[in-house]
């Protein structure tokens, strides 16, 4: 099958005590998700990186809300990098490296992201309030934290400055959609391994 042809695509299941996701993504899609997520502002940005990524997302997760929103929101950013690290496959014939910078409104955010193999997230923000929406403000950084690790890649986002929470944490997952959107572009050779190593992950 050329590289044309074949689909990167990736589905994950991931049941626990407290939560169960299901989720499919297509990395050649065209930005359209279906998302069911009881956790509503993470689910807006789910789609959010759907749309900007131009990844096609398939999510549905329940979790124990009841409790609160952490389970559900660490385990859809696991499934998430899962699902993402199951579509690219041998990490062949791809960018590998990514970066965008997205405002919205009074809010300027940037994310770098590396597919390299080895997780690492750091995220600078200014201080948001400590809800936007259902989401606890404090699990954004987990999210994302939970994406670099199982997605296997180093990931930064820096919010520059805003004053709205909600603007900034969207500009950040725009930014990060379209860095992402970068890093995961096919090259003209398929097999090439995007390292002087020659391999990825060491």
């Amino acid at each position: 099958m050329s590289q044309a042809e074949s689909k990167r695509t990736g589905t994950i299941h991931r049941e626990t005590r407290e939560t169960n996701i299901q989720i499919t993504i297509a990395l050649d899609g065209s930005g359209q998700s279906q998302i069911e997520c009881p956790v509503k502002f993470l689910g807006h940005m789910v789609d959010q990186l759907a749309r900007h990524g131009g990844f096609d997302i398939q999510l549905d997760a329940t979790g124990d809300v009841e409790v609160d929103a952490h389970h559900t929101v660490e385990d859809i950013g696991i499934a998430l990098g899962m699902a993402m690290r199951d579509a690219l496959g041998e990490l062949k014939g791809i960018e590998r490296f990514g970066f965008a910078q997205c405002p919205l409104d009074e809010s300027l955010a940037n994310a770098t992201v590396d597919i390299c193999g080895r997780a690492h997230a750091t995220v600078n923000h200014p201080r948001v309030p400590d809800m936007v929406g259902d989401l606890p403000t404090e699990l954004f950084d987990h999210f994302i934290q939970s994406l670099a690790q199982n997605l296997q890649a180093t990931i930064h986002v820096n919010v520059l400055y805003g004053q709205n929470g909600h603007h900034m944490i969207e500009a950040s997952f725009k930014s990060l959609a379209r860095a992402l959107k970068q890093a995961v572009r096919r090259t003209a050779d398929p097999n090439q391994v995007p390292s002087t190593k020659d391999v990825l992950g060491s």
